[in-house]
């Protein structure tokens, strides 16, 4: 008897694991990541993330909002760091972000930002679009978005 309890148990607790699985897998939604550092090491973590684990994994649309000290990543014309975690491929700040965008990532300028730390559409890497009320208000109020700041 309480071994047909427990099977009961583990047959209930795996359907309900399948449910839930199947439930995530049909309301995928995409991310949107706030990074306002310039620190190399948190930043390469945030894009990885979004990159790596969120965009390679179906979700969408997956946005990497670049403000306050964050913008500074985007600039061409400051030296990219190629910080630990990317050493081995040799892989910079800038490399990691133009590789999310070619993926279908979206990586958005600040405007005010920008415009403070006077950079403007042309100072940035291939792939950084500048940000806009219309495009960053319809994807942070997205109902099947999340968002995570770094």
């Amino acid at each position: 008897m309480k071994n047909r309890f427990l099977l009961t148990c583990i047959l209930l607790l795996s359907l309900t694991g399948l449910s839930w699985n199947a439930q995530a897998e049909e309301a995928k939604g995409g991310l949107f990541v706030n990074l306002t550092t310039d620190d190399t090491w948190a930043a390469a973590k945030a894009i990885q993330f979004a990159h790596e684990k969120v965009l390679k994994r179906g979700y969408k649309p997956v946005a990497i909002w670049l403000n306050v000290r964050g913008i500074y990543l985007a600039d061409k014309k400051r030296p990219s760091h190629v910080h630990g975690l990317m050493k081995e491929q040799g892989r910079s700040i800038q490399d990691m972000l133009q590789a999310f965008a070619k993926d279908g990532g979206l990586v958005i300028a600040c405007a005010a930002c920008s415009k403070a730390a006077g950079l403007t559409e042309d100072d940035f890497i291939a792939g950084v679009q500048m940000g806009n009320p219309d495009l960053v208000l319809g994807i942070l109020f997205d109902p099947t978005v999340k968002t995570l700041s770094w």
